[in-house]
């Protein structure tokens, strides 16, 4: 317990996002990583033909996260998630999902680029 609302906790997850897709078995690990493969080629070549700064780097961080999970995925058979934060309300423990830094990543490159689709200079304006 590091906090009364985060702890370090060691998960092996060998699906992808928030645990779904769930198998272990050599077959599906490799189509995992066949389709982050393409997922990172296909990013790598958006993030080439970025018109802003806030892109860029959004499709940067989620380039970066999903490789820093495809290693631990190479190197482990699995990702290895540590980051769980909870908060008890009546009595009744309420967790988020394990993740790891990289996920936080892949996250925050998300958000970046929905805010720029909303927001930034080339976002569809409202007549």
């Amino acid at each position: 317990k590091v906090t009364p609302f985060f702890d370090l906790v060691l998960a092996w997850n060998i699906g992808i996002s928030f645990g779904w897709l769930q198998n272990d078995s050599a077959l599906a690990q490799v189509g995992l990583m066949g389709v982050k493969v393409i997922a990172v080629i296909a990013l790598g070549i958006w993030m080439l033909r970025a018109e802003s700064r806030l892109a860029t780097a959004a499709l940067g961080l989620i380039i970066g996260g999903a490789i820093g999970n495809g290693i631990d995925r190479l190197a482990y058979g699995a990702v290895v998630d540590f980051a769980l934060f909870h908060v008890e309300i009546g009595g009744t423990v309420y967790n988020w999902y394990i993740f790891n830094m990289a996920d936080v990543a892949i996250v925050a490159g998300v958000a970046g680029l929905l805010y720029d689709s909303f927001f930034g200079a080339h976002a569809a304006k409202a007549p």
